[in-house]
């Protein structure tokens, strides 16, 4: 049966007061739509950016909110380059050039850390070293991940080039998150060929192993081999995208670039340097697009080219939208002045297959033929041949 239980009804005391929620925004809507109370209590919501513009005013503020918390917490004061490496790590936070971070926390943590390193060498004031010796020392506690997987790349188990060329082989970069440290993690990507109707196969969906986005990229490509070069017939292949030892999922369109220059290269026979990763989104009519993590990406790179050694012809290859994104490191740009290693902005497909292969893309005439020679019109040459020999021969339609 059931028991009959009394409910307690306290007293109602007099309570006036304001009650503030302070989170994500996501747990907000959860609540507006899960919960009818929640917006007859909750009528106020105020949105805070985790950014904000880089003007002469903000930098000035950002000093103010330094010179506030070295004298609310007893630390030293910071110099003038100091307090120019912060705005430059606030920056990079932001991972804008144009953004400060509003991550107020992490810069201030990153303030007392320096502070630190600062009283260890008895030295007056915060210096720019001190502030890289606390940034060092954070990346340090955080990246053991980040060294085993490059210690496995250094140790040939997980195979990517930085020499030679190879055709339809093309490294690609993620971005791989560990808590509050991320890095850039290189990927080689692949592409195989062969006579067939089942266009373009993605391995890593057929795995169950490739998200929708990244399903989606491979489309795109699809749809620029179409648009392309399949004006007077359709395109007769059956072809094979993949990221070689990917054991943990694959998802994002920044490798979309990445694997239409390595089917570009197996269709044509070109091969393609390796001494260059590539990241890029690109949509159908070749344009190369933003993508997010540039900083980590390069950074991925350069240090497994460092450790094998920097002979000049090192690279990645970037969206020319992402330009203003860039907030790099000391070392590598250091690198980059030297001549060491290269950042190239792209803003086409076309662009970036010059790069690769040495060879010219190649424009359409009036005719819709591209010039002989030019990576465009071996494409095409290369997939009329596969049509031709695909489709039904006169003869056998005679009979």
């Amino acid at each position: 049966g059931y028991v009959s239980t009394r409910s307690l009804r306290p007293e109602p005391i007099p309570f006036d007061c304001k009650v503030i929620i302070v989170g994500e925004g996501k747990y907000y809507y959860m609540l507006y739509q899960g919960d009818p109370e929640f917006k007859k209590i909750f009528k106020v919501k105020a949105e805070f950016d985790n950014t904000m513009a880089r003007t002469r005013e903000n930098v000035e503020q950002y000093a103010q909110f330094m010179c506030t918390l070295v004298i609310k917490e007893g630390l030293k004061h910071l110099d003038s380059e100091g307090i120019a490496s912060i705005v430059e790590y606030s920056s990079r936070l932001a991972a804008d050039q144009d953004k400060l971070s509003t991550q107020f926390a992490r810069v201030s943590d990153l303030i007392r850390e320096a502070n630190y390193y600062a009283m260890s060498n008895g030295s007056d004031y915060i210096t720019k070293d001190h502030v890289r010796q606390a940034i060092e020392a954070k990346v340090y506690r955080s990246n053991m991940i980040e060294e085993k997987l490059g210690e496995m790349i250094e140790r040939g188990s997980i195979l990517v080039d930085t020499e030679g060329a190879k055709v339809g082989q093309r490294n690609g970069l993620a971005v791989m998150g560990m808590g509050d440290h991320m890095f850039g993690k290189p990927s080689r990507i692949t592409a195989s060929i062969g006579l067939g109707k089942s266009g373009i196969i993605d391995i890593e969906k057929q795995a169950d192993m490739g998200g929708p986005t990244h399903t989606k990229g491979v489309h795109i490509l699809t749809g620029i081999l179409t648009d392309r070069y399949a004006k007077k017939h359709p395109l007769s292949l059956t072809a094979r995208l993949v990221f070689e030892q990917s054991y943990s999922g694959v998802d994002g369109d920044s490798a979309s670039s990445t694997e239409t220059y390595a089917m570009m290269s197996a269709l044509s026979g070109l091969p393609i340097k390796q001494s260059f990763a590539v990241t890029g989104s690109v949509n159908q009519r070749g344009q190369v697009q933003a993508i997010g993590g540039v900083n980590h990406k390069i950074e991925g790179f350069f240090d497994l080219c460092k450790f094998r050694g920097l002979t000049g012809d090192h690279g990645v290859m970037i969206p020319e939208s992402n330009v203003k994104n860039l907030m790099l490191r000391e070392d590598v740009v250091e690198a980059i002045k030297e001549g060491n290693f290269h950042v190239y902005p792209v803003g086409t497909i076309d662009q970036g297959i010059e790069v690769l292969t040495g060879v010219e893309a190649g424009k359409p005439d009036a005719a819709g033929n591209y010039p002989e020679g030019s990576v465009n019109q071996l494409v095409q040459s290369r997939l009329d041949e596969m049509a031709a020999i695909m489709s039904p021969r006169k003869d056998r339609d005679d009979e």
